[in-house]
């Protein structure tokens, strides 16, 4: 494995001499030309609108030559203050907002938001099992849509138009399966505090299954297209290699952190919901390159389809909401006819479900890795903090160590690589 170094040259000659292959005489100033062309360090801006930076990022990288010596992330030009925003609403009324965060696996936001809501609550060990299970497809199906589009836009990043292609006809497939369960294609607001908006559609799980023996077909002529490509493989091996202690003294997570060699998965190190009743594998690489963080999102995918499969075998029959009038809106026929229930709907709706004083954090394995909630309460239907823990935000702090030393046409490789998406980042 070759290893990437800071790569500073001190002169014009020495830069001429190392991309000629000579060498470089000890004494004698270089000649008038290499001088001229090659004498000082030159700031380029990509970003925030080029489309190979995947979103409003703007990285100022310092070159000399072609040889990145600094770089510098600069991100904030989508920033939304959904943090503020969280105090002056109710948690039910939050829920729209994770919709934006990760906007490519906007059903996994709400199934992370909500587990954080339902722990400070004190009902997250009350859920029903048909609920638990639901969810778990929820995150599931979302990482493969993730997965998808950014192996898609990465490999097309690196010149694989036709990957994108595939990989976006089967999102489209999840896209419609969303629609069925929501009534949205793009954000949902699926998910309640407590529970589920409502149960599963007649003829979703037949839908469900008759994807995912699509997919996998999919998945298979997509890494007939890459894993083997000389192209993309000369692209992405050992290039933006990070280490295991590199990914971990940067707080990385997801597939970013497991491409590392570094097996930490929530679902298997902290589950929740029922994925301690599943069967998988969590996936990692062995040099921490672009090439193994693509190939572990490859694996994911298979993986998130075995689960899949487990959930539509084992999804029990009975009720997707907590039993209580005082979290979860009481159904419509009984608020018509009973005043009890018309109160519990009047309070929820107006003041929130009244949540008791304390302090949780709750994180989920997102498909972009340990999206988690902060939330401390003063009591009532409002948090009194939000803090939002977002992975591509952390994921991208590498960027300014991790691009010193390559060439600029490989910063589009490593960024693909990451797959960082700006809404979380600039939440």
């Amino acid at each position: 494995m070759s290893t990437v170094q800071d790569i500073e040259f001190r002169d014009a000659a020495g830069r001429l001499a190392a991309q000629s292959g000579a060498s470089v005489p000890d004494s004698g100033a270089p000649d008038s030309a290499a001088g001229e062309m090659l004498s000082d360090k030159m700031i380029l801006n990509v970003g925030p609108s080029h489309p190979a930076t995947h979103g409003v990022l703007r990285l100022v990288l310092e070159l000399d030559g072609e040889i990145i010596t600094k770089a510098t992330p600069d991100i904030g030009y989508l920033h939304r203050g959904d943090e503020k925003i969280a105090e002056n609403m109710t948690y039910t009324q939050f829920i729209p907002y994770t919709d934006r965060l990760d906007y490519l696996a906007p059903l996994a936001n709400n199934v992370a938001y909500a587990l954080a809501v339902e722990k400070l609550m004190g009902i997250d060990k009350l859920l029903p099992p048909r609920c638990q299970y639901i969810r778990v497809m929820c995150c599931e199906l979302a990482r493969i849509s993730a997965h998808l589009l950014g192996l898609g836009a990465f490999a097309m990043d690196v010149g694989a138009m036709t990957v994108f292609l595939h990989t976006f006809t089967e999102r489209e497939k999840i896209y419609d399966i969303i629609e069925a369960l929501t009534g949205a294609r793009f954000t949902t607001t699926y998910t309640r505090i407590g529970g589920l908006s409502r149960d599963l559609p007649p003829g979703w799980t037949e839908m469900v299954r008759k994807f995912l023996g699509e997919v996998v077909v999919n998945l298979d002529e997509t890494e007939k297209l890459l894993t083997r490509n000389r192209i993309f493989v000369d692209r992405t091996r050992d290039l933006g290699v990070i280490s295991k202690e590199m990914a971990v003294d940067y707080g990385l997570s997801g597939p970013n952190l497991r491409g590392s060699g570094v097996e930490y998965d929530l679902r298997k190190a902290h589950p929740y919901l029922v994925y301690d009743q599943l069967e998988f594998d969590i996936p990692s690489g062995s040099v921490g390159d672009c090439y193994d963080r693509y190939l572990v999102r490859m694996e994911e995918m298979r993986q998130s389809v075995r689960i899949l499969r487990q959930c539509l075998d084992k999804l029990p029959d009975g009720p997707i909401n907590v039993p209580d009038g005082k979290t979860v809106l009481p159904p419509k026929e009984k608020v018509l006819t009973r005043m009890e229930e018309l109160i519990h709907q009047f309070m929820l709706v107006t003041e929130g479900m009244n949540a008791p004083p304390g302090e949780i954090y709750s994180s989920a394995e997102n498909p972009k890795g340990e999206l988690g909630f902060y939330i401390f309460s003063k009591g009532g239907g409002t948090p009194y903090r939000l803090k939002i823990r977002a992975p591509s935000f952390v994921n991208l702090s590498i960027l300014s160590e991790l691009l010193k030393g390559h060439m600029m046409s490989d910063t589009v490789s490593i960024l693909g690589s990451l797959d960082f998406v700006m809404g979380e980042s600039d939440r």
